[in-house]
Parts: C-alpha cells; structure tokens; sequence
C-alpha cells in the first residue's frame, strides 16, 4: 500500500464522532497500521498500534514472545493490552489479526468504541506480508496457504463486531482514510463509552 500525506479537512469539515474511539481490525497486510496513522491525523486523534505498545511494555518484539511464551503467552499479553487501551479517550488503535479470536477483546471493542474492519484480499496480504520478518505466525511454513486459513477463521469475526467494512485492496492510504471518514459520517448513532486519557 503506497504511503501518502492525507489532506487535513478537520479543520473545515465536522469529524463524525469526535473524540470516539475508533478501532481497526483486519488481516496482517490490510494496512491497520499506516491507515490508522492517516485516519489519526484526519481526526487529530492519537494513533496507537496494539502490537507495538506490547513491545513497548515488554522491552522483547513479538517473535521473541510467541519463542518464549508460545501464542497463548502472547494473546495474554494482547488481552490485557487491548484491555487497558480501549478504555481510554479519543485513540485511533490499530489491532493485530488475532486480536479477534478472544471473545473477551471482541466484547471489548465493539462495546468501547466503533470498529472498522479493514478488508483486504489474501493476495494482497501476501504481496504486504512477504518481505516481513516480524510475523511468527507465518515461519517455517508457506505464507499463502496459511494467510488463507487465518482469513477462514477469522473473518467471520471481523465481520461480526465491525460497524464499519472498507477494502483496502490496491488502495492508497489517503484513499482508505478518506473512505473511512465517509463511512462514518453515513453511519447512525453507536454507543462508545470512553474511560480515561491516554
């Protein structure tokens, strides 16, 4: 996904929902990450990356997590992570993939703020994926075939706690995150309790 400077329209356009949080969900590869920058900046909105802040706390990147503790180590770790980060005010939180096979997260999100599902093809995912090192979940074995077994169990879980569906396939990240402000402003009243500041 090319990486381009998003207009700033917040100052002369209302920002639906403001001060809401916003959650993105998806795929490794769907562009949670750089999406939830640019949307970040529209909003004038913190942006946190769930992963990268449970580096942060551990001091260990992931792959070493998912070596010592195993996944289930790791998806305590997020638990506790998307935990506390939902409940604070005003964020954009960018997930990782796996974030919804616990119930508890998909309770969490859903109930603290609006979910948007970033979707993208796992053709796309592969072609994002293929050149990083930093995704435990697709060593020593072939990227495609196991990309597509994620996406059998897990899409149905985006789906299900997602207020909000937009593709990101061959899509810039301006484009995404203008079509996600669009979406949301077409969107109805959601209740998103927010707890704290970060």
């Amino acid at each position: 996904m090319s990486q381009t400077t998003c207009p700033d329209t917040s100052a002369t356009e209302p920002v639906p929902f403001p001060g809401v949080n916003l959650f993105l969900v998806g795929p490794m590869g769907s562009g949670k990450t750089a999406v939830g920058r640019a949307l970040a900046r529209l909003r004038r909105q913190r942006f946190i990356d769930a992963d990268a802040e449970i580096e942060r706390r551990t001091g260990v990147d992931i792959p070493f997590i998912f070596e010592r503790e195993g996944e289930i180590g790791f998806r305590e770790r997020e638990e506790a992570v998307v935990d506390d980060l939902t409940q604070w005010s005003g964020i954009v939180l960018a997930t990782g993939g796996g974030a919804v096979t616990r119930p508890v997260n998909c309770e969490r999100l859903r109930q603290r703020g609006i979910v948007i599902y970033l979707q993208a093809s796992v053709a796309q995912q592969v072609e994002r994926t293929q050149h990083s090192r930093n995704r435990p979940l697709l060593q020593n074995t072939d990227p495609a075939v196991r990309l597509a077994e994620l996406m059998a169990e897990r899409e149905p879980l985006y789906h299900a706690i997602a207020h909000l569906v937009v593709s990101t396939d061959r899509r810039k990240v301006a484009t995404v995150a203008e079509a996600i402000m669009d979406g949301l402003a077409g969107l109805q009243t959601v209740n998103t309790p927010s707890r704290k500041n970060p």
